[in-house]
């Protein structure tokens, strides 16, 4: 019997994704073939975010994290709206292609609903390593023409940009919106910098990439911010038991990620001072927001 939770009857006002049925069902396999024994970084995210594809050992790793950072939900919801911005951002500057890597499990709006507000004929391909990520992504995306998911881990750009599907809806002589989430979670060997820029080469001037990414550094206008270091090495050690393990960085370091994507205004900020559409929080609260983001725009 499984212990994840079960949706409740809620009308989200937006159109459905594909159907499929709540808990494991959905998921291509039985239950007892899901990993249970370690926390799951998409699965936390998933819990901060409220959703329901989570379990009690997820559940239990995050609300550890929530013990030491109150305000990560909150973290979590500004660097969606963060996202949902930029897209929108891009989309309006003319981009009609979306290639949107390790987001995790899907929460609506997504991507190509959000592009697809600006224009109508946006195709979306999301890439994702995980299979759990993956078989969530498949069933939701099963019935929305000009989406596909493709299982590849973008520690290899070149598989990724091989990849059938890839190239089946997107056309690399015309500008990409590059979508990064989960940098949070490749390692510094890894060399993140040389994974954007191979798929930066990859892609013709005009192409956008969407980046954000966590860090423990203080909000540089809150005077009272210091850096947490017993909490900073008690959530690193939390995602040590989990099946990936934490990478936070600095604003200075995440700036150098960007390679041929030259950061438009207003740079790299906190996410919620990403070009917003409501009210700023004050400098306290951005203090705990743990988000930087960034959108580039590649000569």
């Amino acid at each position: 019997m499984s212990d994840q939770h079960g949706p409740p009857e809620r009308d989200t006002g937006l159109p459905p994704i594909g159907r499929y049925a709540p808990g494991p069902d959905h998921l291509g396999f039985a239950a007892e073939e899901i990993d249970t024994s370690r926390p799951h970084p998409a699965r936390m995210y998933d819990y901060f975010l409220d959703g329901w594809d989570n379990y009690e050992v997820d559940r239990v790793a995050a609300d550890r994290v929530l013990e030491l950072r109150p305000r990560v939900r909150d973290s979590a919801r500004a660097n969606g709206a963060f996202r949902r911005r930029a897209v929108r951002a891009v989309a309006a500057a003319g981009i009609r292609q979306f290639l949107v890597l390790s987001v995790g499990i899907p929460t609506s709006p997504n991507a190509h609903e959000v592009a697809r507000e600006t224009a109508p004929e946006a195709r979306v391909v999301y890439v994702d390593s995980d299979p759990i990520v993956a078989t969530h992504a498949r069933a939701r995306l099963a019935n929305t023409p000009g989406t596909a998911f493709a299982l590849g881990d973008i520690r290899d750009p070149g598989a990724i940009l091989a990849d059938p599907a890839v190239r089946e809806l997107i056309d690399f002589d015309r500008p990409v919106g590059i979508l990064i989430g989960g940098l949070d979670f490749v390692a510094d060997e890894d060399r993140p910098a040389e994974l954007l820029a191979a798929l930066g080469a990859a892609v013709p001037a005009g192409s956008h990439l969407i980046l954000s990414q966590s860090t423990c550094e203080p909000y540089e206008g809150y005077p009272q911010g210091r850096v947490d270091e017993a909490a900073r090495a008690c959530i690193e050690e939390v995602y040590k038991s989990a099946t990936a393990q934490l990478v936070l960085r600095t604003k200075a370091e995440i700036a150098a990620l960007l390679g041929p994507f030259t950061a438009l205004e207003p740079g790299v900020v906190r996410v919620p001072l990403w070009r917003p559409d409501e009210p700023v929080p004050g400098p306290e609260e951005l203090n705990t927001i743990v988000f930087y983001g960034v959108v580039g725009r590649k000569g």
